[in-house]
């Protein structure tokens, strides 16, 4: 069975004492972790009216109302949702192709990540050197105030 080790345990494992050992541990407890989100086991989107494969979301609810406003965006277990138009959405993964962040928003018609400067257009196509691996899509559906995403 493999024994985990702890951050303070690695440090004093380097032979760190003292104040030096507090200050390193301090520096190092204000570090994110360096995983890629592209590859959190946590990524499924979830579940929603009663498919396993389609999100939906009630636009008369007012979690979701903003949708109804076009360049509106809300973003729902990791898919960022967009109001293109009157008549169209466009739904994506939060997570940027170019580095793995869960940092993808909807900003002056395009998605952006504001990590690196990756653009994508509501195709999910990159408009730029950084966004050029493209995001995955979803197909979106609008039946009354019940919009459906599906992954």
């Amino acid at each position: 069975m493999e024994e985990k080790m702890n951050r303070m345990e690695f440090l004093k494992s380097l032979g760190l004492k003292g104040a030096s050992l507090f200050a390193v541990y301090c520096a190092a407890s204000g570090l994110t972790s360096c995983i890629n989100e592209s590859m959190d086991p946590n990524l499924n989107p979830g579940t929603g009216g009663g498919d396993p494969n389609v999100l939906s979301l009630d636009l008369s609810s007012s979690a979701y109302s903003g949708l109804n406003t076009v360049g509106n965006y809300v973003i729902v277990n990791r898919i960022v949702i967009a109001r293109i138009s009157d008549t169209a959405f466009a739904a994506v993964t939060q997570v940027c192709s170019h580095e793995g962040k869960r940092k993808v928003y909807f900003r002056s018609g395009e998605f952006y990540c504001p990590e690196h400067g990756a653009r994508f257009d509501t195709s999910g196509n990159g408009l730029n050197s950084k966004g050029s691996k493209g995001l995955k899509t979803y197909p979106t559906e609008l039946t009354g105030t019940t919009l459906k995403v599906m992954y």
